[in-house]
């Protein structure tokens, strides 16, 4: 989990399931079902920080076939002392980063682009708004929402993908239900 940056690859199709900001117990009891399934489906689960429970960290790390987590602004000391602030990955032949906050929307493809030249896709969150967009250069950004917290969103999401051969398949921003 975390920081992977030395060798470790990943080149075999791989399903992947974007998470940010859970924010348990503080937003929502626990996971939403849909979400746990997908965990148990997915090959690598990315999760871009606040996670605020150290037992969400627990259940995923016991769900997930492998886990890529950050920390965000909302995790204390014990969340911190077991994730990196910045996350780095190659899975599919595609260089994966993964960070919690990446400032103003305002720029945000051009700032991102310039702090992480080596990345083919940065997954990010903090503001638990979905954003899919691609940066000067190529690089993808990616934020899945949030599963539980959905602010003035209309629906709590998360964000499932493919990656295989050097290409990010479909992403898809799933809606769950309201609660």
């Amino acid at each position: 989990m975390g920081q992977d940056t030395a060798g470790a690859s990943t080149d075999v199709p791989a399903r992947l399931l974007l998470i940010s900001d859970t924010h348990v117990p503080l937003r929502a009891k626990r996971l939403p079902d849909e979400l746990l399934r997908e965990a148990d489906r997915a090959d690598v689960v990315l999760h871009a920080g606040d996670w605020v429970d150290v037992a969400t960290l627990d259940l995923l790390e016991g769900r997930a076939r492998r886990l890529v987590g950050v920390y965000g602004n909302n995790d204390g000391p014990e969340l911190r002392a077991r994730l990196p602030e910045t996350a780095r990955v190659r899975l599919g032949g595609l260089r994966f980063g993964v960070v919690h906050e990446t400032g103003a929307a305002t720029g945000r493809e051009a700032r991102c682009a310039a702090l992480h030249p080596d990345l083919d896709v940065l997954v990010f969150g903090h503001s638990h708004i979905p954003w899919d967009t691609l940066a000067p250069g190529g690089l993808r950004l990616l934020n899945p929402g949030s599963p539980t917290d959905r602010r003035r969103q209309p629906f709590c999401t998360y964000m499932t993908c493919t990656v295989a051969d050097g290409i990010l398949g479909e992403v898809v921003l799933h809606r769950l239900p309201r609660r």
